[in-house]
């Protein structure tokens, strides 16, 4: 796996060279467009919207959208205008408490390797943010973008979290909130016991794409014996219209201990999900 990035951490007089490697990585399954008549892939063109011409790329140009139907021009020149320096630094602009940041801002995750001669002082760092339940907030120029980010221990190791800016994120009055309603106190006591009963430690493997996992069986089914495959339900809960909240939470916790039960052995019986010998990029 290569690295995406490589520098250094700075703060104070500390300097601590690393390597940025992605943390998550994307298993959605792709597809080529095909003519149905002979299979040959249908590529994407660009067709101008005023005549349905194919546009070459020699004649394509950027522009802003600042009124429907307008646009500005923006040629390379003016990208250069505005590009940031790439220091190749995660220049930390100061420590804040973990808690007091809200999980909306974190963005993608991406682990920092320690490069030579850093180990030292990347231990030093991890440590002192562990034991004062921190994180650093720096900013870090990324293929030319600049971005906010966020230092956080993780296991053994730092990892860089990139975070959206705050006039990024959409105002939470934006969005309708329920109309004040009481709760009677039997309600919530049966909520918590809900809660109680349904809560285990986390085991984030117990949890698995299920449409993808199903889909990989529907290509390898088709691939193995050239049959439409049958299909392959994942099981829903039909919304209803609840009435008796008392009754229905009642009934879930009757239910949630056998619930629990057959999840974790249908987990620990499942096998590994088989992948198709080939999937095509779209």
């Amino acid at each position: 796996m290569n690295a995406i990035w490589k520098g250094s951490i700075s703060f104070g007089l500390v300097n601590i060279p690393i390597a940025l490697y992605s943390a998550t990585k994307t298993e959605e399954i792709k597809f080529r467009l095909l003519r149905k008549t002979d299979h040959s892939p249908v590529n994407y063109r660009r067709v101008a919207e005023a005549d349905g011409k194919e546009v070459p790329w020699d004649q394509i140009v950027k522009g802003y959208e600042y009124e429907s139907g307008k646009f500005v021009i923006l040629k390379d020149e003016d990208f250069k205008r505005v590009d940031v320096e790439a220091t190749q630094t995660v220049d930390i602009a100061c420590f804040v408490k973990l808690a007091e940041v809200n999980p909306v801002f974190f963005q993608k995750p991406y682990y920092m390797e320690p490069q030579k001669g850093g180990d030292k002082a990347y231990v030093l760092l991890r440590d002192a943010l562990q034991a004062s339940n921190k994180i650093a907030i720096a900013r870090v120029v990324i293929k030319t973008r600049q971005h906010l980010a966020a230092i956080k221990p993780q296991e053994n190791g730092l990892m860089l979290e990139l975070m959206h800016f705050a006039d990024e994120l959409r105002h939470v009055d934006e969005f309708k909130v329920p109309t004040t309603t009481a709760i009677g106190k039997k309600e919530l006591q049966m909520a918590e016991s809900l809660i109680d009963s349904m809560s285990e430690p986390w085991k984030p493997d117990a949890f698995e794409d299920e449409y993808r996992k199903a889909l990989e069986a529907v290509i390898k089914e088709k691939i193995e014996k050239g049959e439409r495959a049958g299909p392959h339900p994942i099981h829903r809960i039909k919304p209803t219209n609840v009435i008796d909240l008392v009754s229905v939470l009642q009934k879930s916790l009757d239910e949630s201990g056998r619930k629990r039960v057959a999840r974790r052995k249908r987990v620990a019986r499942s096998p590994s999900p088989a992948k198709p010998s080939r999937t095509r990029r779209a």
